[in-house]
């Protein structure tokens, strides 16, 4: 059986020369108000981030982009473009996708037997929950339908 660290050390070394997305984080200041500022990169790979040393859980996905002038129906769309126009103040570049929420996986505490974010060991298997409604399954075949999807959307 293949751990899960030893799957997504693998997974991450196989995404060399994939672009990689913006990890913001909420910053408040007096001066400079709400934004949301880039505290480093990772892979998207559906409830999965993976950065060079980290597995993180996804939360928050936004584009970045100025909110214009806009009249909008519902209170949830103004909500969504201001978090958008929080990225781009934050010194993201118009249009880039910004992961913001995201919480680090303790994947030594799947491969002891645990779980932790959408990861978890069943039955022995590292596995992932990939949406709050689904089920397991196993993250051997999860990452490797998410590369191959990743790599087709690079490509084309």
């Amino acid at each position: 059986m293949t751990s899960a660290s030893a799957l997504l050390t693998r997974t991450v070394q196989s995404l060399d020369g994939i672009a990689k997305e913006g990890l913001g984080e909420q910053r408040v200041s007096r001066w400079r108000g709400r934004r949301i500022v880039r505290v480093g990169e990772a892979w998207h790979l559906g409830v999965l981030l993976l950065t060079d040393s980290h597995a993180l859980a996804t939360a928050e996905v936004l584009r970045a982009a100025d909110p214009g002038r806009r009249g909008y129906t519902a209170e949830s769309a103004r909500a969504r473009a201001e978090r958008r126009a929080e990225a781009l103040r934050g010194g993201f570049d118009e249009g880039d996708v910004v992961h913001v929420g995201w919480s680090v996986i303790d994947v030594d505490a799947v491969d002891a037997g645990g779980s932790s974010g959408p990861l978890a060991l069943v039955d022995g298997v590292p596995s992932v929950r990939w949406s709050a409604a689904g089920g397991f399954m196993p993250l051997e075949a999860y990452l490797r339908e998410r590369v191959s999807l990743l790599r087709d959307s690079a490509e084309g």
